[in-house]
């Protein structure tokens, strides 16, 4: 029994372009969010001068997170759920396919792997969606 799953990935050789400006990557990172049947809280950005992003969508299953280094062609990424991890998978799997990254090293953990009951996750229904 886990109760959830988080995926931490560093993907390199991306387009600088791509990930030196917030505007772009909000983009991105909310439609990943979609995609990935994921439900969002909020999320926060953070531009840094004179180029580099670092975000935050905090979801009702847990987070989402990135940095980048436009530099380096680098954006580190943690994704983790206690929901269906087939939607984190899709979530990582978008992010993935837009940013074209030339390699990417991950992990995939199971989370909570020593709870013995059954856990049910359920969805705060007095939650208020944008």
């Amino acid at each position: 029994m886990t109760v959830g799953v988080q995926i931490i990935a560093d993907l390199y050789g991306i387009d600088e372009e791509l990930i030196s400006e917030s505007g772009k990557l909000y983009d991105i990172i909310e439609m990943a969010v979609k995609i990935g049947k994921l439900t969002k809280i909020s999320s926060d950005y953070y531009q840094f001068q004179p180029r580099g992003v670092s975000g935050v969508v905090l979801l009702a299953e847990s987070h989402l997170s990135f940095h980048t280094w436009p530099e380096h062609g680098l954006m580190t990424l943690d994704i983790y759920t206690c929901g269906d991890p087939e939607n984190a998978d899709a979530a990582f799997n978008y992010i993935v396919s837009v940013l074209t990254p030339k390699s990417v090293e991950y992990k995939k953990l199971s989370r909570g792997n020593l709870i013995t009951e059954e856990v049910k996750v359920v969805r705060p229904e007095h939650l208020v969606f944008h």
